[in-house]
């Protein structure tokens, strides 16, 4: 017998779209046979009160939100030995891309139905979860400026916090410590500690990161002209500006991140801690359910 489906909606994400897709969700599920309960958040911890009690019931939490609600949930399910899974309903969708869920709602469903399981590796940033990518710097500036547009909807958004922030950007200095090991210094943009592919709504900066290796891609942009820097910007979606001058990739299991002046790191979309901070890698320790 197939397990029960806890919905766990953002009613927030995507300018409101997981709200909209919703009933077609609901209905989708009813029509593949699928049990399940719906349940509208009212913030992050209220999505980690309800993936716990879907995981202590034996349920799949499943998300229907952004890369924020499944970062949040996945962090419960890791902890309690329970199964994720994902439905498209934010503006980037970036874990599921990779992971090759389609966007549409009802074949989304049916990938849930399949119910195929995929052990994949989950982040941490002093003790606190993700599943895509940290990043700091740059980043800090133009995940902050996004967050705040409202007059944006889609992935615009993104291509315009990058210019806002470029306006106004200024080159820092980032201090890393790689496994305990490896010590770099570096003047530049920024700093991404990547579990998976992508962020921003497709932009793939860290193209070789792979879901279950156990390891970050750390990826490095230094100091470039804020010219080159924005010429770069569209190769990011292909993933070649890692071949770029000023870009440098390094892979490590943990990693340490500070800098010269205040940062917030941001991971999937979210502020998760303010730097100095440690970011680790977990094995293939959270469950999820992906195309086969």
């Amino acid at each position: 017998m197939a397990p029960t489906v806890s919905l766990i909606v953002n009613p927030a994400a995507g300018g409101g779209h997981a709200a909209k897709v919703q009933p077609q969700v609901e209905r989708a599920l009813a029509a593949l046979g699928m049990t399940f309960h719906s349940a509208q958040t009212r913030d992050i911890e209220h999505a980690r009160v309800l993936a716990r009690a879907a995981a202590a019931a034996g349920e799949v939490a499943v998300t229907l939100g952004g890369d924020g609600l499944v970062g949040a949930v996945a962090g419960e399910m890791e902890k309690m030995g329970g199964i994720l899974g994902i439905l498209p309903g934010g503006r980037g969708n970036d874990l599921a891309r990779v992971l090759g869920i389609p966007a549409d709602p009802d074949a989304a469903c049916r990938v849930l139905a399949a119910g195929h399981h995929r052990a994949m590796d989950i982040g941490s940033v002093d003790g606190r979860w993700f599943v895509g990518i940290a990043s700091a710097g740059f980043d800090s500036d133009a995940n902050r400026i996004a967050n705040e547009t409202t007059l944006i909807r889609g992935n615009a958004v993104y291509a315009y916090a990058a210019l806002r922030a470029l306006a106004a950007w200024t080159p820092a200095r980032f201090e890393l410590e790689l496994d305990g090991r490896e010590r770099l210094s570096y003047e530049g943009y920024s700093v991404v500690c990547a579990n998976s592919k992508a962020y921003g709504g497709g932009m793939f900066v860290a193209p070789d990161a792979e879901l279950d290796d156990g390891l970050l891609d750390i990826v490095m942009t230094g100091r470039v002209s804020k010219r080159r820097f924005l010429l770069n910007l569209p190769k990011v979606f292909e993933g070649e500006h890692v071949n770029e001058a000023g870009v440098a990739v390094r892979r490590a299991a943990e990693v340490h991140v500070a800098a010269d002046r205040p940062f917030t790191m941001y991971a999937d979309g979210d502020p998760i801690a303010e730097l100095p901070v440690t970011v680790r890698v977990h094995h293939r320790a959270l469950r999820v359910i992906a195309p086969a």
